[in-house]
């Protein structure tokens, strides 16, 4: 099988319940095209919780490695174990779950050169608070992971974008069939990738 291009590299990008609610649709979707990328495709919808359960895919190591933690910090605090430390990882994906079943979302895929290590710098790390001035989650919320634990719930942290480009074609599939994927060229490929730069000057 032939390597994609990498101009034609996939991202999964999800502007999540809170960014909807915030009407930031606008702002989000203009960021990723400023930067040249294009969308090959795009829906709203209110996902479904297999869904997300698989989008999320975390095995019983993962689990167990995040609910020991929480077991961890909460004897440290001095506040009861509830439960076992398995039953408290599975928590952190549930809560997410919640979160992304909670209302719609915007599902989109997008292309271009390195578009994941791109999309990534525009978004921002996970949390907010820690976040880089001029990311996306870095400009347009507050919220953190203490504040989050503390409500015992997901941070509300506006975007999902795909970790790697593998990770985002595992993804695509789940939100999208593949006849969801439009091919097309955009005036402006000419100038971000042709070799020759000609046909300008009249």
């Amino acid at each position: 099988m032939a390597a994609t291009h990498p101009k034609k590299e996939h991202s999964l990008v999800i502007i999540k319940p809170d960014g909807i609610q915030r009407s930031l649709m606008g702002d989000i979707i203009s960021r990723f095209e400023r930067t040249g990328l294009k969308f090959i495709a795009m829906k709203l919808l209110v996902p479904k919780a297999e869904q997300c359960w698989t989008h999320y895919n975390k095995d019983e190591e993962w689990f167990l490695k995040k609910g020991t933690r929480i077991v961890d910090d909460r004897t440290a605090q001095g506040l009861p174990i509830e439960k076992e430390a398995m039953e408290y990882g599975k928590d952190i994906i549930q809560s997410n779950v919640d979160f992304f079943t909670s209302g719609p979302v915007l599902a989109m895929v997008i292309e271009g050169n390195q578009s994941v290590a791109i999309i990534k710098k525009i978004v921002g790390g996970t949390e907010p608070t820690t976040s880089d001035v001029g990311t996306i989650r870095g400009d347009y919320t507050v919220d953190s992971y203490a504040l989050s634990s503390i409500d015992n719930r997901a941070v509300r942290n506006l975007v999902h974008c795909s970790d790697s480009p593998e990770e985002a074609e595992r993804e695509i599939k789940i939100w999208f069939s593949p006849e969801e994927l439009i091919g097309y060229r955009l005036v402006q490929e000419q100038i971000l990738y042709d070799v020759n730069i000609d046909g300008i000057l009249e």
